[in-house]
C-alpha cells in the first residue's frame, strides 16, 4: 500500500538545528523515523522573530486578562512580533499536522507555565506560537513530542495526518470518482471513529442532489475532520472487526470463528492489542484473496515503518483531544 507524503510542521529544535535557547538540539525518535515518509517544514519561531542562539529565556506572563510573551532579563515584550510572524508564516502553509516542542513558551501545548508579573506560576497552557497554530488550523493533527509518547495519541496522530494527506491527493484529482474511491478505502476506518459522521459522509458521496464535485469535496472535508477529531472508539472498532469477519463466514472453520470471537472479546476488555485482531484478519485477506478488505486503510492507516517497536493497547481509555 502506498501513502502520499503528509506535510508536517515541526519545531526545528527536534533534530533539525541547534536553535534552543541554550544552543542545543533535541533529536526525536519519531521525527527521525518519519523523515523518509513525510515532508517536514521545520520552524523555530523564536529565532524567526530575531532572538539569537544562545539567548535569554522567554516566558508567558499573564497581565490582567491578556497573555504576554516576555524576555524578562531584557524586559522585551515579544507578543506582537510573535503574533505577526505566526500569522504570516501560517498563512502560507497547507499542512496536515504539527509536532511542537513541549513546554516551550512559544511552541508548548497545554504544559507551558503561565506566570504572574511577579514570577509565580499561575497555571499551564499553550505557548504563543502554538496558540496561533491551533487557531489557524483547528482541525489538523497538532501534538507535542511529549504527548506522542502516549500510544493512543501516537496512533491517532499518524492515522490522521496520513488520512488527510490521502484526502488531499484525491481532492487534487477533483472528480466524483476520486471521492468515491477515497470513501471506499477509508470507510472501515471512519466507521471505527465516528458512526454518525460516517453515515453523513456516505450520504455526501451518494450525491442524491447531484452537486458538483468541488462542493462535495468541501462538504466531505468538513465532516471528515469531525469524524477524526478523536482517536478510534473501542466499541465501534469492535463492531468493525465483527463486520470484517462476515467476509469470511463461508471460508473459515467453526474453530477459527470461535477463536476470533474470543480474541475480539479480549480486545474489547483491553487484554490484547488491536493489532492482534487486524493481523489475523490481514492473514485471512491474503489467504482468501479478499480485494475489498485488502484496500481498507483500517488495516494499515500509515506506513509499517512507523509502527512502534513495542506493542501497546493503542485505543484511548479517555479523551486526550479536548
Amino acid at each position: 500500500m502506498t501513502f502520499p507524503k503528509p506535510q508536517i510542521g515541526v519545531s526545528k529544535c527536534l533534530g533539525f538545528d541547534h536553535c534552543r535557547y541554550d544552543g542545543s538540539i533535541l533529536p526525536h525518535k519519531l521525527v527521525e523515523k518519519m523523515r523518509e515518509v513525510v515532508e517536514f517544514i521545520p520552524v523555530c519561531p523564536e529565532v524567526a522573530i530575531g532572538l539569537g542562539v544562545p539567548r535569554q529565556p522567554i516566558r508567558m506572563v499573564k497581565e490582567g486578562e491578556s497573555l504576554r510573551l516576555v524576555q524578562e532579563t531584557t524586559k522585551k515584550d515579544l507578543t506582537e512580533v510573535m503574533h505577526h510572524f505566526a500569522q504570516t508564516f501560517l498563512a502560507s502553509l497547507r499542512v496536515h499536522g504539527f509536532i511542537l516542542k513541549a513546554k516551550s513558551p512559544s511552541c508548548g501545548l497545554k504544559d507551558v507555565p503561565i506566570h504572574s508579573p511577579h514570577g509565580h506560576t499561575l497555571s499551564r497552557g499553550n505557548g504563543l506560537f502554538a496558540s496561533q497554530v491551533i487557531a489557524h488550523f483547528p482541525h489538523i493533527a497538532i501534538e507535542s513530542e511529549k504527548r506522542l509518547e502516549n500510544s493512543a495519541i501516537y496512533e491517532h496522530f499518524l492515522t490522521k495526518v496520513f488520512t488527510l494527506a490521502a484526502f488531499d491527493k484525491h481532492q487534487e484529482e477533483g472528480s466524483l470518482q476520486a471521492l468515491v474511491d477515497f470513501h471506499s478505502r477509508y470507510k472501515f476506518l471512519l466507521m471505527a471513529h465516528h458512526q454518525v459522521e460516517t453515515k453523513i459522509l456516505g450520504a455526501i458521496v451518494a450525491n442524491h442532489e447531484k452537486k458538483d464535485p468541488h462542493r462535495l469535496f468541501q462538504e466531505y472535508e468538513e465532516h471528515l475532520h469531525k469524524a477524526l477529531k478523536r482517536g478510534m472508539n473501542r466499541k465501534l472498532a469492535t463492531n468493525v472487526l465483527y463486520h470484517a469477519l462476515g467476509y469470511f463466514k463461508e471460508q473459515l472453520t467453526p474453530q477459527e470463528k470461535r477463536f476470533f470471537l474470543h480474541a475480539v472479546e479480549q480486545f474489547r476488555r483491553g487484554v490484547i492489542p488491536f493489532s492482534a485482531l487486524t493481523t489475523l484478519l490481514r492473514s485471512w485477506i491474503e489467504r482468501f484473496g479478499e480485494p475489498y478488505l485488502a484496500s481498507q486503510a483500517f488495516f494499515s492507516p500509515y506506513p509499517e515503518t512507523l509502527k512502534r517497536e513495542y506493542e501497546y493497547d493503542s485505543l484511548p481509555t479517555r479523551d486526550y483531544w479536548e
